[in-house]
């Protein structure tokens, strides 16, 4: 049987999408599907993809198209529909590394039975630079909260097993808004259960100018529900005393612009939500001045 599920979101992503499918299809192990998520793509994503579910991959290619709701709602429709033991995402303008999918079940061979949620391996550049910082020589099984508070830095791959990823509730769609941060599941699982570490670069990836990366100061204006949610889950389990003053600002600054009037009553943290309030105003200020440049 076939144990790993890649998925891919995408969003008007037809002229970086045949970066991941040559990434796929130059894998030495093809013991995986391909599973896309096309969120609305209004480009020939879907002529795309049709041609190459026409032909001999090596591995199954299965396509499913919604209506535009951003990345988060695209993860929930691709963990409706994996069946397979575990799941990665590789994003539609990102490679999966050479021999990728090996790398990812040898490890898994190794450390399947002893109560892991899943890996956590490395992201390079496309020049094969990490992205941020490797993981300590010592470390062999983390959780990001731990790996990041230990002064951790950059984008992570995540594996993670199927069924651990769906014991969780979903990412919530608030209407009107279209991003969610997907580190709300991972935050949830990393209080149960920690991560085999692999200390090996799993995915090549490429941030683009309108990703949500490099439009994260309109992101914060158009989307202060998710973002105020996103705040709460941090509040509720801190990666530290300091990180948490920081998003209890974030959490005032995405109420008060989703004018939220009891979000003080709300807040798990009450006290430091209202001490905060006046510092996420501040915020909110430089939020809208950033995002006009």
């Amino acid at each position: 049987m076939i144990r790993l599920t890649v998925f891919t979101p995408a969003y008007n992503r037809a002229h970086t999408l045949p970066r991941t499918y040559e990434s796929l299809c130059s894998q030495n192990c093809k013991d995986f599907c391909w599973l896309i998520i096309d969120d609305g793509s209004i480009d020939n994503t879907a002529q795309l993809v049709k041609g190459w579910m026409e032909k001999d991959n090596g591995f199954k290619i299965q396509y499913i198209y919604k209506e535009n709701g951003g990345m988060h709602t695209a993860h929930n429709i691709a963990y409706e529909n994996i069946t397979t033991e575990l799941n990665v995402c590789v994003d539609s303008d990102d490679c999966m590394a050479e021999d990728g999918v090996a790398k990812i079940l040898k490890k898994w061979d190794e450390v399947k039975d002893r109560g892991y949620a899943g890996i956590i391996g490395l992201d390079a550049d496309m020049n094969g630079k990490i992205i941020g910082k490797s993981f300590p020589k010592s470390m062999k099984e983390t959780t990001l909260m731990e790996y990041y508070a230990m002064g951790g830095a950059g984008d992570k791959k995540l594996v993670y097993r199927t069924d651990i990823i769906k014991k969780y509730p979903p990412y919530p769609v608030f209407e009107g808004e279209k991003y969610v941060a997907l580190a709300y599941k991972y935050r949830l699982i990393d209080q149960d259960y920690k991560l085999a570490v692999l200390p090996q670069v799993l995915c090549n990836v490429e941030y683009q100018e309108d990703g949500s990366s490099g439009t994260m100061w309109k992101q914060y204006l158009k989307n202060p529900k998710g973002f105020a949610f996103w705040r709460k889950i941090c509040m509720r389990y801190p990666e530290s005393k300091k990180r948490k003053i920081v998003d209890c600002i974030h959490y005032c600054s995405s109420s008060q612009i989703a004018r939220n009037k009891g979000y003080i009553r709300k807040s798990p943290a009450r006290v430091m939500t209202f001490f905060c309030s006046p510092l996420g105003a501040v915020l909110t200020m430089m939020i809208k001045y950033k995002a006009r440049k």
